[in-house]
């Protein structure tokens, strides 16, 4: 029977993706500034990523970096470089930290941003890597559900890669950071005493900060 971790983390997304009906198209090279987070549709959200790039979170516990390599994840890749460069995750907090197994951010504290990018969801990418100690990955709510919710093991969680979650990165300077993430709260609701993820999607922000104050931020996340 499968841990209570793995049936929480199949449903990490949601009422974010639950209800999605589309996928966007693959990222194609484009040139232009930074995109629009407020609108998901921005042609700059179709930019390509690097071969490989690496991505600095400034947090409330100290900064970490991480190391994406497109041939990981191609479609993950992409999605989180633009997410970045955007400043979709400025400001976020980490909802979601299970110590010894993961810390997950990506539901933005904005409902109308939230909403606006519920249906942006990317296909799955072949999992060439594996879920162990530092690897970045997509949180997923099944199949063809990837959008915004990103997630950093802990610890050693290859057996999610037969479950199709495919890393496209890995925390190269920080680790320690990630590790001092405020994990108090433990497991969200219904299953333990942390946020829930469907009146974070609805209250936003002000449900974390009314609720959940110890939970660390990112202050800004910027690719270098």
């Amino acid at each position: 029977m499968r841990s209570l971790h793995l049936i929480s983390l199949i449903a990490l997304a949601t009422a974010a993706t639950a209800c999605t009906k589309s996928a966007d198209k693959p990222a194609t090279t484009t040139a232009g500034s930074a995109p629009d987070f407020h609108n998901p549709a921005d042609p700059g959200f179709a930019t390509q990523a690097p071969d490989s790039f690496r991505a600095r979170f400034a947090t409330t516990k100290g900064d970490f970096v991480i190391a994406v390599h497109r041939a990981w994840a191609p479609l993950g890749a992409d999605r989180f470089y633009n997410l970045v460069r955007s400043g979709y995750y400025d400001g976020l907090r980490f909802f979601r930290v299970m110590p010894g197994f993961m810390a997950q951010f990506g539901i933005h504290g904005d409902t109308a941003v939230t909403a606006a990018w519920r249906e942006r969801r990317i296909p799955d990418d072949p999992v060439r890597r594996t879920n162990v100690r530092g690897m970045v990955t997509f949180a997923t709510a099944g199949p063809g559900t990837r959008t915004t919710q990103i997630f950093i093991n802990y610890g050693n969680n290859d057996r999610l890669d037969g479950m199709g979650f495919a890393p496209f990165g890995q925390v190269v300077e920080g680790m320690e950071v990630v590790d001092s993430l405020y994990g108090a709260y433990g497991e969200g609701a219904p299953r333990g005493r942390g946020p829930d993820q469907f009146r974070l999607n609805v209250e936003g922000e002000k449900y974390l900060a009314r609720q959940f104050p110890k939970l660390d931020k990112i202050k800004k996340a910027t690719v270098e």
